[in-house]
C-alpha cells in the first residue's frame, strides 16, 4: 500500500520532545487502562505518562536504562513501573484492548479465525549472572540467542508471543505459544506456518491446545525469492518489531521481560494507527 498524506500525518512525531513519545491522542486512549494509585499512604507523584514515554524511549533507542535522559524519570522508577506492569498482567491487558479495537476499526471480527505462526532469533548481548535465563545455539541461523515466537492473525497484529532459547526447534517451542493464544482467541480454525512446523510432532502439539488444524505454506523450489502466501504477513510484524532497536538483539536477563518489549511494539504500533487522523 502507498503512503498517503493520513499515513504520514499519522507518522509525523514533529513536535514532540522525542519521536518516541505519546502524543496527546495516544495517551488518551492509554491512560484508562492503568490502575490508579492504591488508596491510603503517600500520594503518587510519578507522572505515569512520562514513565510510559521512557519506556517507548528504551525501546525506540535501545539505550541502557541508565542512559535515560535527565528530562524522563529515573531509571529506578521506570524498572520499577514496567516490570510491575508485566508481572501484574498490565501491559498484556493493554495489548490485548488495543488489539480489539484495531481489528473493529478494521472492520473485522474482534477475535480472529486465521493465525500464522514463526520465529525470529536474536543474538544475544553480552550478560551474566545467577538469575540469567538461558540462552541457545540455533544451528540454522548459527547464532547464540533466544527465539521470539510470535503469532499473528492476517492484518499482521500479535495474538501471541513466547521466548525461549535458541536452541528449542520450532515445532517444540509452538505449544506454549497455541496455548497462550487458545485462552484469548477460541475461534481461530486455521494456523498457517512454514516447513519447520510439519510433521507428526507439530501435528500432535496442535491437537493437543485446540482445535484448529496446521497448513504448512512450501518454499518453491523453482523461485525462492518470491512471497509466499500467508507467511509474508508474520514476517512482516517481525520486520515492524525489528525496527526498534531494543529488538535488534537480545539484551534482556529474563524471557519474560524480551515478550513485555515486543507487546510494547505492537502497542506502539497500534496506538498510532487508533490516533491517526482521518484526512481532511
Amino acid at each position: 500500500m502507498a503512503w498517503t498524506a493520513e499515513h504520514r500525518r499519522a507518522a509525523d512525531r514533529r513536535g514532540l520532545r522525542y519521536p518516541s513519545d505519546l502524543t496527546d491522542a495516544e495517551w488518551a486512549l492509554v491512560a484508562p487502562m492503568i490502575r490508579p494509585a492504591k488508596h491510603g499512604g503517600r500520594p503518587r507523584r510519578v507522572d505515569v505518562r512520562e514513565v510510559l514515554n521512557a519506556v517507548f524511549y528504551v525501546l525506540s533507542t535501545g539505550c541502557q536504562w541508565s542512559a535515560l535522559p535527565k528530562d524522563l524519570p529515573p531509571k529506578s522508577t521506570v524498572w520499577d513501573y514496567f516490570s510491575r506492569w508485566e508481572w501484574e498482567g498490565t501491559i498484556e491487558r493493554i495489548h490485548h484492548a488495543l488489539y480489539v479495537a484495531v481489528r473493529e476499526q478494521a472492520g473485522r471480527e474482534a477475535s480472529p479465525t486465521t493465525a500464522i505462526i514463526d520465529s525470529q532469533t536474536a543474538k544475544a548481548a553480552q550478560k551474566g549472572g545467577s538469575t540469567l535465563d538461558p540462552s541457545g545455539y540455533d544451528a540454522g541461523k548459527k547464532v547464540v540467542g533466544r527465539k521470539r515466537h510470535l503469532l499473528t492473525d492476517t492484518i499482521g497484529m500479535l495474538l501471541a508471543v513466547i521466548v525461549h532459547p535458541a536452541s528449542v526447534q520450532d515445532r517444540d517451542g509452538a505449544e506454549p505459544l497455541l496455548r497462550q493464544a487458545r485462552r484469548l482467541f477460541p475461534f481461530i480454525e486455521r494456523i498457517f506456518g512454514d516447513a519447520g512446523y510439519q510433521g507428526p510432532k507439530m501435528a500432535a502439539a496442535v491437537a493437543r491446545t485446540g482445535t484448529w488444524k496446521i497448513e504448512i505454506v512450501r518454499r518453491c523450489d523453482r523461485h525462492k525469492f518470491v512471497v509466499l502466501p500467508k507467511r509474508w504477513i508474520v514476517e512482516r510484524t517481525i520486520g515492524w518489531i525489528s525496527r526498534n532497536r531494543r529488538l535488534a538483539r537480545d539484551f534482556e536477563r529474563h524471557c519474560r521481560i524480551a515478550a513485555a518489549f515486543v507487546r510494547m511494539a505492537m502497542i506502539r504500533i497500534m496506538l498510532r494507527r487508533l490516533a491517526a487522523k482521518p484526512s481532511a
